[in-house]
């Protein structure tokens, strides 16, 4: 990266900090804003050395508006602090044209530690009763809805069988969770509850609509590993961001496990299919 491009990187940063700030209030509102502020005198410190200015980049500023709305404030701005930390590198090969570099460097580090000790939002807080219920239920779904594809052979009573499997399960995780949040004293039960029953439902209701729409039972379990597949790739997106991982680890990782799962399954299908002579007309 060059001068004009940290000088970029720091006005799309500004505006993009405080169009966010916008719709905050009360501490997140003035850490954000405070953050801003440092993000233009940054882009003024690189501006006297480039002699010009820059104008932002509005269609990226609207990008990650929009990722606020959906994801939460905190997923875009560690997205942004993710670009920064790359480009603190960078200001580190600077430091022997001018010792204002430095000062941006330190900036950056401070802001890191303000945002992951200042940053408050619920589905945040409540995170780990998300994973419990989506990673649970693409785990059990998938292998159950493998193994129900080959012993049952019915599009119908495959789908049955996942809903009922699968809303029993979301009852119980969502039991569990509250249970276990209510012993340990951490945050509120009802709402650990609620995440959990929500996500794990959510999941389900995905997973099960290809036998609900699809007659042929392999082109609606392909539909199924599909659709699994895309949503661990997106939670592992949304996850590895917010806790600070690598983004292909997390994936192939939950990835590996679902899969594995549901292969697993299906082979017990086949075996139980043959062993107890299923056959459902």
């Amino acid at each position: 990266m060059n001068l004009l491009d940290f000088q970029r990187d720091e006005i799309n940063s500004y505006h993009t900090y405080m169009k966010i700030s916008e719709r905050l209030s009360g501490e997140n509102r003035e850490l954000i804003r405070k953050i801003a502020e440092d993000e233009l005198r940054h882009y003024e410190i690189i501006r006297r050395f480039t002699g010009r200015d820059i104008k932002p980049d509005r269609a990226k500023i609207f990008l990650y508006y929009a990722l606020s709305r959906i994801f939460g404030l905190t997923f875009v701005v560690k997205l942004m602090e993710r670009s920064e930390e790359r480009a603190q590198e960078g200001y580190e090969e600077l430091l022997g044209i001018s010792q204002e570099f430095k000062g941006i460097i330190d900036d950056e580090l401070e802001h890191e530690e303000k945002l992951a000790s200042m940053i408050k939002e619920e589905r945040v807080e409540y995170i780990g009763s998300m994973i419990l219920g989506l990673s649970d239920a693409l785990v059990e779904l998938t292998g159950s809805l493998a193994g129900f594809s080959i012993a049952l052979q019915s599009s119908k009573y495959i789908a049955a069988a996942g809903l009922i499997t699968g809303i029993a399960a979301s009852l119980s995780m969502s039991a569990s969770e509250y249970l276990s949040r209510k012993s340990e004293l951490r945050g509120s039960p009802l709402r650990g509850a609620f995440y959990t029953g929500i996500t794990y439902i959510a999941v389900v209701i995905f997973l099960v609509l290809p036998f609900l729409l699809m007659e042929d039972i392999f082109s609606a379990l392909l539909s199924m590993l599909s659709s699994a597949s895309l949503m661990v790739i997106f939670f592992s997106v949304y996850l590895a961001v917010i806790r600070e991982r690598s983004i292909v680890r997390s994936a192939l990782e939950m990835l590996s496990i679902s899969l594995g799962v549901a292969a697993l399954s299906y082979i017990i299908g086949i075996a139980a299919r043959g062993i107890l002579g299923l056959s459902i007309d």
